[in-house]
Parts: C-alpha cells; structure tokens; sequence
C-alpha cells in the first residue's frame, strides 16, 4: 500500500471508535434521564439526517478540498456535537450534530482510496478499511459499554478540574467527554495525511446547480448495469445493519435481561464476525465477480429472523458471529465494485456521496419504521422478524434484477465486467 494509507487507517479507527461507543454512551444518556424508548431507537435516524439532507454538499466539498483536510474539519464538528450534548442540547439533537460530522466525513474517506490506490488494490484496500472499521465498532461498543458500567464510570467521574464546575455529574456524561479525547486523536491523524495531488473539482456556486449535478450523479449510477446492483445491495445491507446495532441492545435486554452495558458486548460480538468476513472477502474476491455474493444476502435475512427464537447467550454469540460474517463477506466486494463504478462514472467523492444518500436513507426510512412500530407497542422480536423479511425478500429481488439484466443487457454487463477485470491487473 502507497505512503499515506496507515494514516488514513489510523484516522479512520479512532473516529469510527469514538462514534460507535458515543452511540452506548448516548442510549445510556437518554435510558438514565428518564426519556421514552422510541428516543433512544430514534438515535439511529437522527444521525442518518444530516446525510441525506446534505448529500448533494458533502460530496462536491470533499472534491474541491483536499480531503484530509476535510477529514480533520469533520472531526471538529463531532467534538461540537459532543460538547452539545454535554451542556444543556437535547441529545438527539446533539446526536444529528454528530452525524453531521460524519457525513461530511465518509465521501472523503472512501473518496480518497480511489485517489491514493490503484483499482488492482481497491477490494484489499476497502478490506483493510471495512475490516478495521469493524474492529473499531467492536472496541468503541464494547468501550462505550464500559464507559458507562460500574467498573470504569467512578474513576471517570472522580476526575476533576481545579475550581472548574464541568456539570458532569452521571456516568454517561463522563463516557462523553472522555471519548471527546479519542475524537481529537483522530484530527491529529487527519492532518498527516498527504496530499493525493488530484484535481480538485470546484464546488457550484448556486445550490440549485448543485442539486441538480447531484441527482444527475445519482441517475447516473441508477442506470449503470453493475452500479445498480452493486448501490441497491450496499444500500439495503447498511440500512439494515444501521438499526441492528440498536435492536440488538434492545433485543439483548428483552430475550436475556442485558444492561447498558451487557448487551454492548453482543453488538461487538456481531461486529467480530462481520471483520473476519470483510477480511476473508478483501482474499479470496475479485471485483469482476463480486456480484456472485449476492445469495449471501438472502440467507444473511433468513438468519436473522431465527434471532427470535434464542434465549441463550451462549446461543446467541457463535450465532451473532456468524450473522457477521455473513455481511462482511457480502458487502467489501459490493462496496469495491460500486466504488470502481462511481470512480468511472463521477468523482470519487460525488459517488461515495451518491452512496451514503441512499445507505443513510434506508437507515432513516427503516430506522423510522422501528421508531414507530416502538411507540406503538410492538417489541423488538416483531422488530428483528420484520427485518429478516425485508432483507431476505429485497435481496432475492437484486437477484433477479441482476439476472434480468444479463439477459437483456449482456453485451454491456460483460463490457463493465472486463473493464474491471482489466483495471485489477
């Protein structure tokens, strides 16, 4: 791998870190302050929000600033939202402000790989990223868990500034401001990271040109015959494993009686798996055939719904772990191809915004669902089985679609199919 790319590694896993345990840390808020279940079930959409409201901005942005330089303004604004949260916001409020840093992170991250790297590198690369962003999600859970638990929060809240009052006086709010510490250590990553050189596109001055520009990018994908299935695939799989990672702190509490802090340790469990599948998937698959993972998916829903029916913790985490793989397998190829797509078709960081709009808006839409189906009583084992439907039935849907283009569409599939073959080599 070129100079540059552990920096955007180290970057990417102390801010990925930070935000899946200010996630535990932030249920854990709103659980001990008293506020209704649907709050904390809609901490997953209002961090979707800023994605898909600003994605037609995001993505131009990353491809008129050099992007670490993004990257590290991105960070910034995820301190803010924590700071927020801290002193007197409401935290879903707070919450979205964080995912405001976020969407404007993700273009460029993913946009610079296609910069930095050649196409020959790109499967191993998102391998290396997706497999450490997994671990990342693994810690910061298991982290944010501990963070708020009986262990780590006494120590946290014994800490104190000389005749400064900080008004932290739970063990959430102390778990937010010590990640504040790993979010800054990701801005310091930011800022080594080198200059990739590439021509910068500048952003359009009027908003309306930008929106256009925008959807003509998200048609553009839309209609390509691999970019299609490769965006509707990463699309469902990223809604969906969006709102498990909440569903499996609320299943945790209803089927085995987990707190906070036990249940975090499961959505870390689901994450291992899910690494050693991107890490397996970065090996063994090759971009031109990265549309044969796609049964993966309708088998990785009809797991899920067996979730329903374990009440056994020992069960539950080999099954957890398998569940993982499962997607990691499945989405590092699809990710890869439909990176190759959008670098082809757009700029790099037009196509990773292209990507997160509609990834984050299934996990709005769907993280929405959950909300509702919350408020109006029904639990988290009608939940998961609704999930496992959806995905196992959309994904046999992609199937088809995928075959019924090399049916009528052939001659241009397997065009796109050498092209990427070729630019492997």
């Amino acid at each position: 791998m070129k100079k540059g790319f552990h920096t955007i590694m180290s970057a990417q896993f102390f801010s990925s870190l930070a935000d899946n345990a200010l996630f535990v840390a932030a249920v854990e808020l709103l659980r001990t302050t008293g506020q209704p279940e649907w709050q904390r079930a809609a901490l997953v959409p209002m961090f979707a929000l800023f994605y898909v409201i600003l994605a037609p901005l995001v993505g131009a942005f990353a491809d008129a600033v050099p992007k670490g330089r993004v990257m590290f303004v991105s960070n910034l604004i995820k301190v803010g939202g924590c700071l927020m949260m801290l002193f007197g916001s409401h935290p879903l409020v707070a919450y979205a402000v964080v995912g405001l840093g976020a969407a404007a992170y993700s273009p460029a991250k993913y946009g610079i790989l296609t910069e930095l790297l050649p196409a020959s590198q790109l499967v191993k690369a998102n391998g290396w990223i997706e497999g450490l962003t997994i671990g990342s999600i693994i810690l910061g859970v298991l982290l944010g868990g501990q963070l708020v638990g009986p262990l780590l929060s006494p120590a946290l809240l014994s800490l104190d500034l000389p005749w400064v009052d900080t008004h932290i006086d739970s063990p959430s709010e102390a778990a937010i401001a010590f990640i504040i510490l790993f979010y800054a250590t990701a801005a310091f990553f930011n800022l080594r990271i080198p200059d990739t050189h590439a021509p910068l596109q500048p952003v359009p001055r009027h908003l309306g040109v930008l929106v256009a520009d925008f959807w003509q990018c998200n048609t553009r994908l839309w209609h390509d015959k691999l970019g299609q299935i490769s965006l509707a695939t990463t699309t469902l799989f990223w809604g969906v494993s969006g709102n498990l990672r909440y569903i499996v702190l609320a299943w945790a509490a209803a089927a085995l009686g987990y707190s906070t802090t036990q249940a975090s340790t499961l959505v870390g469990v689901v994450a291992i798996g899910t690494a050693v599948g991107a890490v397996v998937a970065s090996v063994r698959c090759r971009l031109d055939r990265a549309t044969d993972v796609i049964p993966l998916g309708i088998g990785m829903g009809l797991l899920v719904i067996l979730m329903v029916f374990i009440d056994n913790v020992w069960v539950a985490a080999p099954f957890l772990v398998v569940l993982g793989a499962i997607g990691g397998y499945l989405v590092v190829p699809m990710n890869a191809l439909l990176q190759h797509r959008g670098h082809n078709l757009m700029g790099a960081g037009r196509s990773i915004a292209v990507q997160n709009f509609n990834e984050q808006a299934c996990i709005l839409f769907l993280g929405a669902f959950y909300v509702g189906m919350t408020r109006v009583g029904l639990n988290a084992f009608v939940a998961i089985t609704v999930f496992g439907v959806v995905v196992a039935g959309t994904m046999t849907l992609i199937g088809r679609w995928h075959r019924r283009n090399l049916q009528r569409h052939g001659t241009e599939v397997e065009r796109l199919l050498a092209l990427a073959r070729t630019d492997q080599h």
